[in-house]
């Protein structure tokens, strides 16, 4: 393995980083390092660069809080980010390295937030089958409510197509909006304060830099009433997937359909072409509970639930995937 280089990343990387994440199997927007580090004074950057030689075959993003090393904790998921041509053995290489590299720095563990895989551009499971190698800990697991658009299924629910009738005879109008302002303050922020006495992920401010920096990826969809908003979804859109990061409505949801108008207009107009719709995870409680309330509304648009597992590894465990090749 003494080919193999473990570069911690600095600000002089930061072209590299991005030029390497752009061309990866397996990453999306939010491994910019713009989109990392909006909020990196909550988070203490542990992010490694693995080379071989002189050329870069894999990045790993990561923050380090405690004696522990994260991937990420800032993000919906993480791993280990690879280019198309990484096969096996390639893989194989460069987590070992990462692990001894971690361990040899005194870590003791690793906490690995899998990328689920439909957000794959190529299969990627490599991951996967170490964590049985390495004996990892299976420390927490969630569903996500995903329509794979190229085995849609019909619409069967009845709620959803009477609230598609309200929603029509209401005179709704779903619209996509640059400024995510009416959408924070009128609806989101309200609905989760007066609902469950928490605040969104983003602050306005957060996701207005966010959407400046990512303009194609971070869309705004309102829909209105009499020129009124009355509910919105922000979508992270990503080359394999278009993500609900939130919805929201306000207290007349069931009275005009307005969350079944503008899903019905996303999922069958806007990104019809898109490989994978995902409404976001029901999971409460770490992961222990579902709601599920939530779970048979995102069911009853056609979605099915995928797995996203999050893994500790004991970073002396290295030692394990020397084992794998005979």
């Amino acid at each position: 393995m003494n080919d193999y280089n473990v570069v911690a990343y600095t600000s002089k990387y930061y072209d590299q980083w991005n030029s390497f994440v752009a061309q990866a199997k397996n990453a999306t927007f939010l491994f910019h390092r713009d989109f990392i580090e909006y909020h990196q004074d909550r988070f203490e950057d542990a992010s490694k660069m693995i080379f071989k030689g002189d050329k870069l075959v894999a990045l790993f993003p990561a923050n380090k809080n405690g004696d522990t090393i994260y991937s990420h904790q800032g993000l919906t998921y993480g791993g280990l980010l690879l280019k198309d041509q990484a096969v096996f053995t390639d893989v194989l290489n460069v987590f070992k390295e990462l692990l001894a590299f971690f361990n040899k720095l005194g870590v003791n563990d690793l906490v690995l937030k899998m990328l689920p895989r439909i957000y794959n551009k190529l299969p990627s499971d490599t991951l996967d089958y170490f964590m049985f190698i390495l004996n990892a800990q299976l420390v927490r697991s969630d569903i996500t409510m995903v329509i794979e658009n190229s085995h849609r299924l019909e619409l069967t629910s009845s709620n959803r197509k009477r609230g598609l009738k309200k929603a029509k005879k209401q005179n709704l109008v779903v619209k996509e909006e640059e400024d995510l302002s009416a959408f924070w303050n009128q609806i989101l922020v309200p609905n989760l304060r007066d609902r469950f006495n928490v605040k969104p992920v983003h602050t306005l401010q957060e996701i207005t830099y966010l959407k400046s920096k990512f303009p194609k990826n971070i869309r705004q969809f309102n829909v209105y009433k009499n020129d009124e908003i009355v509910a919105g979804t922000t979508i992270f859109e990503s080359e394999m997937v278009a993500h609900a990061q939130y919805i929201s409505a306000n207290n007349q949801k069931q009275e005009l359909g307005s969350l079944d108008m503008i899903f019905h207009h996303l999922i069958e107009d806007v990104f019809a072409s898109k490989k994978y719709f995902d409404f976001g995870i029901c999971n409460e409680n770490e992961g222990k509970q579902i709601n599920q309330g939530l779970l048979s509304w995102k069911e009853s648009f056609g979605a099915r639930s995928i797995s996203q597992n999050f893994y500790k590894i004991e970073t002396s465990n290295y030692k394990n995937l020397n084992t794998i090749l005979k």
